[in-house]
């Protein structure tokens, strides 16, 4: 069996900046397992601009940023396999993993990184009425026929989801010489950052329909139209709103789901509401010596803040390895609560003595906030309380936590992070 000081599972963003990181905190012996043809993983399908402002300080292309990590990674001679499946990963950090030229076999790692990605949500999960023809697409699968294959999947376009993609890909088509009717949002708000409203709908003119969705495809061989309807507050279509429009493809846009079937079958404890890895400061998940980062573990809305999240993966991965313990022991740790409007956050326990000086809290509201304060309260005890003019579910806060803050906490501590009215 051969013998690794870290595998990391995925050689998208997240992996990538992971294994430079730990190349550069000491990691000897890296491999990084890619099921693609090619790393970069799904940066390679994203064309438009708007990456790397914090990373690099320069607007880049989805590739252009991903050719920037691939080059260091051969730099710096990291290993890494092409076209190999991981189907397993054992408590004991054995990965089982197979490709053409070699087969199946089975790698020893002395610590492990999660860094497989999401995936979208299907029509299956969506249950939209009707029958099931041709032209009905996720928005990246689109996106990868006509960024990377060179296919257009249609002519007259309504999209379903107001994600970051969705809204992508309605620019997208409509550069390529199709129509987008609408953009439709079962929500009341978008789920989108705010410069792609404005920059892929606003911009031309293609008009957003929040609290609306699909309540019917019709067309058997072929999508020839859908219907929408407005939907309550309890998202249930209201009837009596109901509006056709023709069109001979559908996009669906409705949430990415972290790839973690690995995770939950090697025992990994996982957050129900970002269906991620319970993850210490450290990024260690409740196996010893196993990490996680990027949209794994929860689903980031720009990919500076994955490569950022994995370097630090990368690093306290070297440290394990280096340290061959886990760290301090469980009594000690302080569990990171999620109140009032603060859906979940990143990571959920804090052991203060493994912590680095500064310590990044990430989170997402479950709602659109304007001229609220986010707080942070230790035992009662407020640490922070900071206004933000406008806080929305589709983009991603942080606090900075200092580690002279918590040391001396008594064990079994809770740190709430809640949204509080001005």
């Amino acid at each position: 069996m051969r013998q690794y000081d870290i595998v990391i599972i995925g050689g998208g963003p997240a992996g990538l900046a992971a294994a430079l990181e730990a190349k550069k905190s000491g990691g000897q012996r890296i491999l990084i397992l890619e099921r693609d043809r090619e790393l970069g993983g799904i940066l390679n399908q994203c064309i438009h601009n708007g990456f790397g402002l914090h990373t690099f300080k320069e607007e880049l292309t989805g590739p252009e940023y991903a050719a920037r990590f691939i080059e260091q990674v051969e730099k710096e001679q990291i290993e890494y396999l092409l076209n190999t499946m991981v189907l397993d990963i054992s408590p004991e950090k054995v990965v089982t993993a197979m490709n053409r030229e070699e087969g199946l076999f089975e790698i020893q790692a002395g610590a492990v990184i999660l860094a497989m990605g999401c995936r979208e949500r299907s029509r299956g999960a969506l249950n939209i009425p009707g029958y099931r023809p041709a032209g009905v697409f996720s928005a990246g699968t689109a996106q990868r026929l006509v960024n990377m294959e060179g296919f257009l999947p249609g002519r007259e376009v309504v999209i379903l989801g107001s994600g970051d993609i969705g809204l992508i890909m309605a620019r997208r088509m409509t550069l390529e010489g199709a129509k987008v009717k609408v953009v439709a949002e079962l929500l009341p708000y978008s789920g989108g950052l705010k410069r792609n409203i404005v920059q892929c709908l606003d911009d031309y003119g293609i008009p957003l329909k929040l609290s609306h969705t699909v309540v019917d495809i019709q067309g058997k061989e072929r999508v020839t139209g859908v219907t929408l309807a407005k939907v309550d507050e309890n998202r249930r279509p209201i009837t009596g709103t109901e509006e056709f429009y023709s069109c001979d493809t559908l996009l669906l846009s409705c949430g990415l789901i972290p790839e973690n079937e690995l995770s939950r079958e090697m025992g990994v404890v996982m957050n129900p509401v970002t269906s991620g890895p319970v993850v210490n400061e450290s990024l260690e998940t409740s196996i010893p010596g196993v990490f996680a980062c990027g949209n794994v573990l929860h689903v980031h809305d720009l990919v500076d803040f994955v490569s950022q999240e994995a370097a630090s993966a990368g690093r306290h991965a070297a440290a394990y390895v280096a340290a061959e313990k886990s760290g301090e022991a469980a009594a000690s740790s302080i569990t990171v609560k999620p109140q009032g409007g603060v859906r979940y956050t990143v990571p959920s326990i804090l052991r203060p003595q493994r912590m680095e000086e500064e310590q990044i809290l990430r989170f997402r509201v479950g709602d659109v906030y304007k001229n609220h304060y986010v707080s942070m309260y230790l035992n009662g005890e407020r640490l922070a309380h900071r206004k933000r003019p406008v806080m929305a579910p589709g983009e991603m806060e942080e606090l900075k936590l200092k580690r002279e803050q918590l040391l001396g906490c008594p064990a079994g501590s809770e740190l709430i992070v809640t949204i509080e009215e001005a």
